[in-house]
């Protein structure tokens, strides 16, 4: 039987993850699966929780034949042929909400925050053939280089379409403070923010689990993107501010159970392993930018490894987060040039 982390660390009771198509029970009445991913991060964990005779899912996956197939064999063996009444997911990207409409189709219900709903919903519609204005000026300010960015301008963009099911109208909402009942126990709703807007987690009322989403990982930091369509958030105090929160409700004893990776024990220490990650990444870049620097020159304090093209993207988005958060406060001063080109610099040397 496993113990409670130490005070120093994280321990995870389960070394091997399911196979696809197979399930773990991690607590009576909570089975963990696994679904693959055509990505770096190779797979997404869902969970079915039993609920008399049928079952509720906290997320679905990504919309394509593989993972519907994958399904299939799951509703036949570890579901053991009962329904999905209720699909809950955690936020809106792709991975976690993909087959949601799916699932609705078949009569679940599909449960989630507003924001993650309207998200969701409005980029599934919002079909793209070649990237928008915006889009490519946003990549212009943040360095991108000449040659990569008249590729993309040519080329079809990521878009939610491709690989989320397309949701029907309909949901049912959870906020901040919510309580629902799902797998023989009742849990209380927790917001967080930063990687996803309005992100759910579920912790329950007894004390011994948590469903963390994406917003609770071990080993891994997800994406703190900013993007065209909001260019000047500052996703990083979002996150910061939740870890925060969070660290009123966690205890060692709490098993949690991730978006990604393998479930643990250990909540406040990977919750300040978590700010202390951020809080160095920003030491790390404010001294890079002793000099004036574009968000892309910003790559190597944030990440201190080669970013691939697979990883370009993400690394992008996350570093000009980075940067506006020590510009709203008042840490670095933005300039951009005649070429729409943003150069960023520690603010106790202004000059540009």
């Amino acid at each position: 039987m496993d113990q409670p982390a130490p005070a120093s660390g994280l321990s995870q009771p389960f070394a091997e993850a399911p196979a696809p198509g197979e399930g773990i029970e991690v607590a009576p009445g909570i089975l963990w699966l696994r679904l693959p991913l055509p990505m770096a991060l190779d797979h997404v964990n869902v969970y079915a929780l039993e609920d008399g005779d049928g079952w509720t899912l906290i997320d679905t996956g990504l919309k394509s034949r593989k993972t519907k197939a994958i399904w299939e064999d799951i509703f036949a063996g570890p579901l053991g042929g009962r329904p999905v009444r209720r699909v809950v997911v955690t936020h809106h990207h792709p991975d976690h909400i993909g087959l949601a409409g799916w699932f609705q189709a078949r009569g679940a219900e599909l449960v989630t925050t507003r924001t993650a709903w309207l998200f969701a919903r409005m980029l599934t519609l919002d079909e793209q053939a070649l990237p928008l204005p915006e889009s490519i000026a946003f990549w212009r300010a943040a360095g991108m280089d000449e040659a990569l960015l008249d590729r993309r301008a040519g080329e079809r963009p990521f878009n939610f379409a491709d690989v989320v099911e397309p949701m029907p109208l309909g949901f049912t909402r959870i906020a901040e403070g919510g309580h629902i009942s799902m797998g023989r126990r009742d849990w209380r709703v927790r917001i967080g923010n930063g990687h996803a807007p309005e992100q759910a987690t579920f912790w329950s009322v007894d004390g011994e689990i948590v469903i963390g989403g994406d917003q609770l990982l071990p080993g891994i930091s997800p994406n703190l993107g900013v993007y065209a369509t909001e260019p000047l958030a500052d996703p990083v105090a979002d996150w910061l501010d939740s870890c925060r929160a969070f660290q009123t409700h966690a205890t060692d004893r709490q098993l949690v159970l991730p978006g990604h990776k393998l479930p643990f024990r250990g909540l406040p220490f990977r919750l300040n392993q978590m700010i202390d990650n951020h809080e160095g990444a920003l030491a790390r870049l404010l001294a890079h930018i002793d000099r004036p620097r574009t968000a892309i020159e910003c790559f190597a304090p944030l990440y201190k490894r080669e970013i691939g093209e697979g990883e370009y993207g993400l690394a992008l988005v996350e570093a000009v987060a980075h940067l506006n958060h020590l510009w709203k406060a008042g840490r670095v001063i933005k300039v951009r040039d005649e070429g729409g080109v943003d150069r960023w610099q520690a603010a106790r040397n202004p000059a540009i």
